[in-house]
């Protein structure tokens, strides 16, 4: 047995209708014997000293689960006991299932050697789609929304509201005086304070009263008249905004 070179080098197996020699031998840990590859286990050299250390374990087709079986114990009372407490049919297909490729018509099966992650989309594509244009890429997800960003977000809504805000009251203020003027405004004398019907009725109180009075603090403007209806404005501006709001911008009598 062995070598010139290594004298104890292999051992015969100890089971006595075997007798294989063995250059890497098993020994067991209950019995101190060596046994080769086909009798290593305590089952197969019917080991004297194994006592509750010898393991078996066998597969649920249920759930896939293992089941140990109990020595000194009849299997199927250990299989009954595994079906009535802890055998769950739906791990089945978490367990046997292959995982593979999200790719429409790739049936490649994703691997440790073979799996490669999308930096964009952090899905597990096989080598063949592993670049975006392959599989389709929708890009990298939104980030959340911060709470700084949220708070700017808030006053610029705030700041917008309120400008709108401020136009509708603006609009309305305008439309109210239009229809009071068109109503019936009374225009009012500058020097004297005296209120008119029309604006034709105070330009002839002007020239008369007060430039033939020759009075030092007479002020003379330019007024003009709206040829719809009549009413006069010191501002063009204000005409022309006058005529587009009222009168559907035209100016025609």
């Amino acid at each position: 047995m062995g070598t010139p070179e290594f004298p104890d080098l292999g051992r015969h197996c100890s089971v006595q209708h075997c007798k294989q020699i063995d250059f890497l031998p098993f020994t067991c840990d209950r019995c101190d014997l060596s046994y080769c590859l086909e009798h290593r286990s305590y089952i197969k050299h019917q080991c004297s000293n194994a006592g509750n250390n010898d393991v078996t374990v066998v597969i649920c087709p249920l759930c896939a689960k293992g089941v140990r079986l109990i020595p000194n114990e009849d299997p199927n009372i250990s299989w009954e006991t595994h079906v009535n407490t802890e055998c769950d049919p739906s791990n089945y297909d978490k367990v046997t299932k292959k995982k593979k490729c999200p790719v429409r018509r790739c049936k490649e099966v994703l691997t440790f050697s073979n799996t490669i992650k999308c930096k964009d989309c952090s899905v597990d594509h096989c080598l063949k789609h592993r670049f975006g244009l392959d599989h389709n890429c929708p890009g990298p997800k939104k980030p959340a929304t911060t709470s700084s960003s949220f708070w700017a977000t808030s006053l610029l809504n705030v700041a917008s509201s309120f400008r709108e805000n401020r136009q509708v009251a603006r609009d309305g203020a305008g439309l109210r005086r239009s229809s009071s003027g068109s109503a019936g405004q009374m225009e009012e004398c500058p020097q004297c304070r005296v209120k008119f019907s029309s604006v034709t009725a105070l330009v002839e109180h002007v020239k008369k009263v007060h430039e033939r009075n020759n009075q030092s603090r007479v002020l003379k403007m330019s007024i003009d008249v709206c040829p719809k209806c009549g009413r006069g404005f010191r501002d063009p501006v204000s005409l022309v905004e006058h005529v587009e709001k009222d009168h559907g911008g035209t100016s025609k009598a």
